[in-house]
């Protein structure tokens, strides 16, 4: 979106409306993973739940209500209804302290999310998949093979399990953090939604992990959570790159540290990289040349003093 319509409810001194408005920014943002905006009839009746004047439930009925009674559907506007919809269950997940670090709830997530709108809600796709991404430039990350989806995950959330965190600095805990989203996004084990439903999830294992965010990073930089994590499942050697959750990092420092760095979805892009290296290139040469030319004075330099002594 252009521009959080949530925002000055993150800055309000009364906590509820506060909280309320982090929940909605967090969950309209996260539609701009995959290209969504929701209507300006979501975000009216979003603000009414903000200030109280509507229940959470009452404004998804309203959401429900207002794609059923429509007479007609447009096919533009179809994913207008995902946003939507999708937004408003975002925000009752994230409103709800039960959580359990499971498969099971990963899989729950994006039954919820998406009942009604995928067939394959809360489904392990059994197909394999490719993804164009803009951040490497047309390239496709290496998902998750359909055969074993469900090990995979399985294997993933045991690990993360047994894992401790004591004793760890804050950036080695952030680091692994941004590992472990990277790797469970990097399964991709439903056909559509996995971003929004890793977001959600995260969000709320974070939460486990005493991290209460509060604000408007998902809002602002959804797309940017989306190339990160690309990023750090991405690698070509022939081309000198390597997977790096660098970019996920500096994402996470600022949604649980409250920084501020600077999240540029072209700092990510790999034709930078490419450039970088001709760059290189193109100095090293330069270099070259001006060491030839240093030879030749030198050379220069040397035969005028030796004519010179003759003299």
């Amino acid at each position: 979106m252009d521009k959080d319509p949530f925002k000055e409810y993150l800055r309000e001194s009364e906590p509820n409306k506060a909280t309320k408005g982090y929940v909605w920014s967090t969950a309209v943002g996260l539609q701009a993973v995959d290209g969504l905006k929701p209507s300006q009839y979501l975000i009216d009746t979003a603000i009414q739940n903000i200030e109280g004047k509507i229940t959470l439930k009452e404004a998804q009925s309203l959401i429900e209500s207002y794609y059923n009674e429509r007479p007609v559907r447009v096919s533009d506007n179809e994913r207008t209804e995902e946003a939507d919809k999708v937004s408003s269950r975002i925000a009752e997940l994230l409103s709800e302290t039960a959580f359990s670090f499971s498969p099971n709830e990963y899989i729950a997530i994006h039954r919820k999310l998406f009942r009604g709108i995928y067939k394959h809600a809360g489904k392990i796709r059994d197909y394999n998949i490719t993804k164009k991404e803009w951040v490497l430039d047309g390239a496709t990350v290496i998902y998750g093979s359909a055969s074993e989806l469900r090990a995979t995950l399985e294997y993933d959330f045991s690990q993360e399990k047994a894992f401790s965190y004591k004793g760890l600095s804050i950036e080695e805990s952030i680091h692994h953090l941004a590992l472990f989203v990277s790797r469970l996004w990097q399964i991709h084990i439903f056909g559509e939604g996995n971003t929004r439903t890793t977001a959600v999830f995260f969000i709320k294992y974070l939460r486990t992990l005493g991290f209460f965010a509060t604000n408007d990073i998902f809002a602002e930089n959804a797309w940017y959570f989306r190339n990160a994590l690309v990023r750090a499942n991405y690698t070509n050697l022939q081309k000198g790159i390597h997977e790096t959750t660098e970019y996920l990092e500096l994402f996470l420092r600022n949604m649980l540290l409250n920084e501020h760095n600077e999240l540029h979805n072209r700092n990510m892009h790999i034709s930078g990289l490419l450039k970088d290296t001709k760059v290189d290139i193109g100095t090293s040469k330069v270099d070259i040349g001006t060491q030839k030319m240093d030879i030749e004075t030198s050379k220069v330099d040397i035969e005028t003093r030796l004519a010179e002594k003759t003299l």
